[in-house]
């Protein structure tokens, strides 16, 4: 990709309709309900990348963990004060969100963390971003890789950024400025939630923020 001489920023909804932003280029796409699109970004200046995106019902014929390209540690799954200080930052700041909207923070899920490192992970090495792998693994059937069999709903928004010096925070930020991440954040029928973050040798931060009602 061409490095760029001037900061510059996007805002983009779908695949059409980009409108002008300053100081960061970010294309954001909102994935909800099935729906994907993509993003791009300039690797010369600060960046940014969203994603988001619900499944529901309970998993079912999907590989099993021995199955799942993973390689961080299936068996770990962080308590909160395990947690990166980018995932605590950017945990403690969606339910600063919630509690302003009156709603009930999120309760941390261990398995969750686990679950979204893995992917962050899996993104950063394999060098995709998306919520479907490159095996074909959705968001549900990376739950029940991931040893997580017993859901009504799950929810998932993605991000990348680089060169931020609160790049947990700056996610949230960015996940509260698009509708679709917005609305997984603040809705009411989610009970736990937790991030997971990958840091590549190159600065590059990778973000996975899973929310869940069993």
């Amino acid at each position: 990709m061409k490095r760029q001489d001037m900061k510059q920023s996007r805002l983009g909804f779908g695949s059409n309709g980009y409108g002008p932003f300053s100081w960061v280029l970010l294309f954001i796409v909102s994935v909800v309900l099935c729906h994907t699109a993509s993003a791009q970004n300039v690797e010369s200046q600060p960046v940014a990348r969203l994603v988001t995106r619900v499944a529901y019902s309970r998993p079912h014929n999907v590989p099993s963990a021995a199955d799942s390209p993973a390689t961080s540690e299936l068996a770990a799954s962080p308590s909160f004060g395990d947690a990166s200080v980018i995932e605590r930052r950017a945990f403690e700041k969606t339910n600063q969100v919630r509690i302003e909207n009156g709603l009930t923070p999120f309760v941390w899920d261990a398995d969750l963390c686990r679950m979204a490192r893995i992917n962050s992970e899996n993104m950063a090495r394999r060098g995709y971003f998306a919520h479907i792998t490159p095996e074909g693994l959705r968001l549900r059937d990376r739950a029940r890789a991931a040893g997580i069999l017993h859901f009504s709903l799950l929810g998932e928004n993605i991000a990348y950024n680089q060169g931020y010096d609160d790049p947990g925070a700056f996610a949230v930020e960015r996940w509260m400025s698009s509708p679709g991440h917005r609305a997984n954040i603040l809705y009411t029928g989610f009970q736990g939630s937790a991030i997971g973050t990958f840091v590549s040798a190159d600065g590059a931060v990778f973000l996975t923020q899973v929310f869940i009602t069993r």
